[in-house]
């Protein structure tokens, strides 16, 4: 049998370039977009960054809520048992509603500010004098 001696055919000039200019662009391709994706999870990342620190200081300020209204209830919850003695009952009732014991005199002593009245009276005083002051250098009144 006899074989046919194939040549080895040398590839072109024109075809070593074109292979290795697609190469080389779809090694720049590739590395753009692992580029694009390094920088993606970059910026992801910074958000996450963003909202967890929103978050935590969001926690320590619920925390710090929480631990006020836990000191406001147990002030509560004093004032509660307080209100249950029968001594502040009655102290209470004597101030607020004005109540009294059987047999109790109750005196009422009224004091009257004269310092308010005082002060009134000296405003308008001076009111009219600043405007007769005024009618005096304008002429008008003498």
């Amino acid at each position: 049998m006899i074989t046919k001696y194939r040549k080895f055919k040398r590839p072109s000039v024109s075809s070593l370039f074109l292979n290795s200019y697609l190469r080389i662009g779809f090694f720049l391709i590739s590395v753009l977009v692992l580029l694009i994706a390094v920088i993606h999870l970059a910026f992801s990342n910074l958000k996450m960054n963003q909202k967890r620190t929103a978050l935590n200081s969001r926690v320590r300020s619920l925390e710090q809520e929480i631990e006020a209204l836990k000191d406001r209830n147990k002030q509560l919850k004093a004032q509660i048992s307080r209100v249950s003695d029968q001594e502040y009952l009655e102290k209470e009732a004597r101030e607020r509603l004005n109540l009294k014991k059987p047999g109790e005199k109750v005196v009422t002593i009224v004091v009257q500010n004269k310092n308010k009245k005082d002060k009134k009276n000296l405003e308008t005083i001076n009111l009219q004098s600043w405007w007769q002051k005024l009618l005096e250098r304008l002429g008008v009144m003498q």
